[in-house]
């Protein structure tokens, strides 16, 4: 239900860069999927993704020519509640295995701004592939302070609509619409 949704929010921060310069990583560690939903109308809910693994190809030049791609094991989801977290891994949602990955691929990337930009791309969750558009914004890129490496910084935002990944059980007493919020940090490759 929530796969999605991370999976779209941490793909998004990391499309504003890519195709013709330079190659960096996630840094695992400070990279993450938040996404939340209105639980019937009491309350928001919340939830993550984490440990994910990905690369941007940013070009400073030109960042209409970067990209991104990025992967997640479907079971790194966090809600906070081991019963809400199995009930999402079991059949009435993704019915996930160890193996299971979300993935998120970059198709293009509009600059909307100085730091700004639309990142489309591919979102695989829950073996269902559905386009997402990513609103990006470039915190900052330069020396990190205590890798001693040079970084890059990203946050991103989308709303995907669960059941367009054939998890929307429960909708609309439980909001189809799910917010996604990604922020990364990626290291220049050597």
């Amino acid at each position: 239900m929530m796969k999605p949704l991370l999976l779209a929010t941490a793909f998004a921060t990391s499309a504003s860069f890519a195709a013709a310069a330079d190659r960096y990583v996630l840094d695992s560690s400070h990279s993450q999927v938040l996404f939340s939903y209105d639980h019937l109308g009491f309350s928001t809910t919340f939830g993550m993704f984490s440990g994910f693994e990905g690369e941007i190809m940013f070009d400073a030049e030109n960042p209409a020519a970067s990209s991104v791609t990025v992967s997640m094991p479907t079971r790194s989801m966090f809600t906070g509640w081991e019963e809400r977290e199995e009930h999402f891994m079991s059949e009435d949602f993704f019915g996930a295995t160890e193996e299971d990955v979300i993935t998120f691929t970059s198709t293009a990337i509009e600059v909307t701004g100085e730091d700004t930009a639309k990142i489309s791309g591919d979102l695989t969750m829950n073996d269902i592939t559905q386009p997402v558009v990513l609103d990006a914004v470039l915190n900052q890129t330069g020396m990190h302070p205590m890798a001693n490496q040079e970084w890059a910084g990203f946050d991103a935002t989308t709303t995907l609509l669960r059941s367009d990944f054939g998890l929307g059980r429960a909708a609309p007493f439980v909001s189809d619409e799910v917010e996604v919020r990604i922020s990364i940090e990626a290291m220049k490759a050597e």
